[in-house]
């Protein structure tokens, strides 16, 4: 049986590293990273297992996956102008 979560990937915000950091939002605390974007999936992959894993050896239920993924538009705004004296 396989299931589907959605990983959300960040870039590592530190300058001098490089990689990224993985979030799963349906397991809380299910975080892991990699220095490049498979390294990370496949990381994210082994963290995801363990977790259900762990969920299935203390009976817990499994959660589903479901999230509805989509993007917002959000118009920029220009910085406001000091008012004129």
């Amino acid at each position: 049986m396989s299931a589907r979560y959605v990983v959300v990937l960040n870039p590592t915000s530190e300058p001098d590293e490089i990689g990224y950091t993985v979030n799963v939002p349906s397991l809380p605390g299910c975080i892991t990273e990699g220095n490049t974007v498979e390294d990370a999936l496949e990381n994210a992959r082994e963290a995801i297992a363990l977790y259900i894993e762990a969920l299935r050896s203390t009976g817990e239920t499994l959660p589903n996956g479901d999230e509805i993924v989509t993007s917002v538009e959000v118009a920029a705004s220009s910085p406001e102008k000091p008012p004129s004296s």
